[in-house]
């Protein structure tokens, strides 16, 4: 959309917004259809990067100079330069909170215990007490992303990338939020950037409930979507004219997943609370953003915004599973079809907007009648990887599994 009447010259940004292992393989096949179809684009040159939750683990490798020919190969376990992206890295157990937090139990007890002795005629018993200690051990986290930390710091070991803000050619910025002040923590902005990249993007992906708080010098954060779904307004205050945004998270319209047979029925209900939950995620966070889009409009007059995002009727994007190779192969293959899809049909909006920042569509591209990522990143012939039929896919996965498990 354009926020205003009249336009200024200015750089291009580009805003990325979280959505879990899902979400980031969804822009890989967006920004690989981009960097196709836009003429004048360099994905790793752009003059700002913000990034939030998976989103800052894709724009963070993007402003390292990993190519998005290199993350789609990456995302499927075809470069043999990158060590592979592999969605696990974001469900490692975390064991060692389960541990700290055990170890507290006796103690809990012991306290509980203590407090009715010391107040026998207080209000509440033994069991109230115990309750409300034994609440102070619950895990504050499922999962541990450090991995994903671990991950991304060898990943920019190589020589031409660094783990430093102040290094990059170009800024980049991810977005994270203070626990204890819910405040939003720009990493990468003055008096932020010292923070490793990698330790910033851990902080970013860490959504409450799933991950625990990182520490950093003292202070506890968690992921920046809490405030702000795509943070664009970061790229619009260090300048850009024109900011870019992939977000991956949108509300599913089941009708539509029934008439097709992705679902048996029209109700969420029936997938229980994963189902439930995560739709509720979703509309809080779409419509939280659709707000913040909007108020864009009367704060940065004369600059642009392109969105770029699933349909509502898009149920591929809802009930995919990521951890399964083939399924990340569909969602690279989804999203980079239906954005080249998305190009050719809103060209008339959308080529005006990209010429007054002096990028161009490349028309001979989105003429093409299909659309082949695999192709486009040089995986084509015998390393072309379309599976032909489920047991085959099946196999495959499985015997991926076997081999990871066997080291």
């Amino acid at each position: 959309m354009q926020l205003a009447d009249h336009h200024r010259t200015g750089f291009v940004g580009l805003a990325l917004a979280g959505g879990g292992p899902e979400g980031a393989i969804y822009e890989i096949g967006v920004l690989r259809a981009l960097d196709d179809a836009l003429d004048g684009l360099d994905l790793n040159d752009v003059r700002v990067t913000v990034g939030v939750s998976a989103g800052a683990f894709v724009g963070a490798s993007l402003a390292n100079g990993i190519t998005t020919a290199q993350l789609v190969r990456s995302a499927v376990g075809e470069e043999p330069t990158d060590h592979p992206f592999r969605p696990e890295l974001f469900m490692s157990p975390a064991f060692g909170e389960y541990a700290k937090r055990g170890l507290q139990i006796p103690g809990l007890i012991w306290d509980a215990f203590r407090s009715v002795v010391d107040d026998p005629k207080g209000t509440s018993g033994f069991v109230s007490a115990l309750v409300e200690r034994l609440g102070r051990a619950l895990p504050v986290g499922v999962f541990d992303n450090g991995p994903l930390r671990a991950y991304l710091k060898k990943l920019f070991e190589p020589a031409g990338r660094t783990d430093d803000f102040r290094q990059l050619k170009n800024p980049l910025y991810v977005v994270a939020t203070d626990l204890d002040s819910s405040e939003t923590i720009v990493f990468g902005e003055e008096g932020e950037d010292h923070v490793p990249i990698s330790m910033a993007v851990q902080a970013s992906t860490a959504l409450p409930g799933l991950y625990p708080p990182v520490e950093i010098e003292g202070r506890y954060y968690v992921d920046g979507v809490l405030n702000k779904t795509v943070h664009a307004s970061v790229a619009f205050e260090h300048g850009a004219g024109l900011v870019i945004c992939v977000n991956p998270i949108v509300p599913v319209d089941t009708a539509r997943a029934v008439a097709e047979g992705a679902m048996r029925r029209g109700r969420l209900t029936d997938r229980g609370m994963p189902g439930v939950m995560s739709q509720t995620f979703r509309t809080l966070i779409h419509s939280r953003m659709g707000t913040g889009m909007a108020s864009y409009q009367g704060r940065y007059a004369g600059a642009d915004l392109l969105l770029f995002e699933p349909r509502k009727d898009d149920y591929r994007m809802f009930f995919t599973n990521v951890f399964s190779f083939s399924s990340r192969k569909e969602v690279i293959e989804h999203a980079y079809r239906s954005t080249m899809e998305q190009l050719r049909d809103r060209a008339d909006e959308v080529g005006p907007i990209l010429e007054r920042h002096g990028l161009t569509l490349r028309t001979s591209v989105l003429a093409r009648q299909a659309h082949n990522v695999w192709e486009s990143v040089g995986l084509s012939g015998e390393r072309r990887i379309l599976p032909t039929t489920v047991p085959t896919r099946d196999l495959r996965d499985a015997l991926a599994d076997l081999g990871d498990l066997l080291g």
